[in-house]
């Protein structure tokens, strides 16, 4: 019988929420110190989680992808978000650290290799780490596929998904002066770190519930008011990678070095309808990569809590668990 008979019941197949075995601050230079978590089993496959934003945080529902008694399973806050210190700190914190942030984690925790498991900005940072250290992975697990592209920030920012969603576009637009409205990354920017808090703020939570709101394919456009502190976190650091078009070296840099893990094995995980990564960066991604299967799910947003998402990746996984 089918494990998964009806995707819209995904969540029922999820696995059970999992107790750490492992919690731990690691010191990783640079002022910064990241909280790492263990669960599963000790001796089992590894797996290393990567979470969204940048700044999102890792969750206890991230560790109900995974069989616990056959993962061995990693997660950690990056550099200024979740529970990782000092909290929504930019300083020191580029895409660059946090490829070594993972590397030290890796040889901390004492794993040859591991599979590398990322969704949206996580996926980005999967990517990049892969490109940078193929020998450590032995797979690769993508959901809703972030390329940190300038066409991707321009779609997001520059009003392509606000012309299929007006009325929140208008809110997340029209926060600041219309002069200032044909940058919008910048002119969050100015006030997200202006050095008052209330403005920090304020602009951190309309930033978060601009993205909140789309996240989902179920979405009626509105969006509660994150918490604060994780909003500030969220849009701070965000905006921070944004602003830099990630650190990389060159625009399109990920698909330029796909020949650095062509023969690595993967998997990409796409919501057909998702309007924060639009499919045609997961389809571009694949095309280049002889070793990846694409599965497109039909009636899916970007969320990685969407049922035919959840239900494809518990699946995925179950399924490198009996390789």
């Amino acid at each position: 019988m089918d494990k998964y008979p009806d995707q819209k019941r995904a969540v029922q197949y999820l696995y059970p929420p999992i107790d750490p075995f492992d919690q731990r601050m690691l010191e990783v230079g640079d002022g910064h110190t990241v909280y790492v978590e263990q669960c599963g089993n000790p001796k089992g496959l590894p797996v290393v989680v990567l979470h969204g934003g940048p700044g999102g945080g890792c969750s206890p529902a991230m560790r109900r992808y995974f069989d616990p008694e056959v993962y061995r399973v990693v997660l950690f806050d990056q550099r200024g978000c979740g529970r990782s210190r000092p909290h929504a700190s930019i300083r020191n914190n580029t895409t660059w650290h946090l490829v070594r942030d993972i590397e030290l984690i890796r040889d901390t925790l004492g794993i040859k290799d591991w599979i590398v498991f990322g969704g949206s900005w996580g996926a980005t940072l999967a990517l990049i780490y892969a490109q940078a250290h193929p020998g450590h992975v032995l797979h690769l697990v993508l959901r809703g596929v972030f390329l940190m592209t300038q066409r991707e920030l321009d779609w997001f920012y520059g009003g392509g998904a606000g012309r299929f969603w007006p009325e929140v576009w208008e809110r997340f637009a029209t926060m600041v002066p219309e002069d200032e409205r044909d940058d919008l990354i910048a002119a969050y920017h100015k006030r997200l770190f202006c050095g008052d808090l209330p403005t920090e703020t304020r602009f951190a939570r309309a930033w978060s519930a601009w993205e909140n709101a789309l996240a989902s394919i179920h979405s009626t456009g509105s969006a509660s008011d994150s918490p604060g502190d994780y909003a500030r976190a969220f849009a701070r650091l965000e905006n921070h990678y944004f602003s830099n078009a990630g650190f990389l070296d060159f625009d399109g840099q990920i698909l330029a070095e796909m020949d650095k893990i062509e023969n690595i094995p993967g998997v990409v995980v796409q919501g057909r309808y998702d309007m924060i990564c639009p499919p045609e960066g997961a389809y571009a991604l694949t095309q280049r990569w002889d070793a990846c299967e694409l599965k497109m799910v039909r009636s899916a947003g970007h969320a990685l809590s969407e049922p035919g998402i959840s239900s494809e990746l518990v699946r995925v996984m179950d399924g490198l668990a009996e390789q």
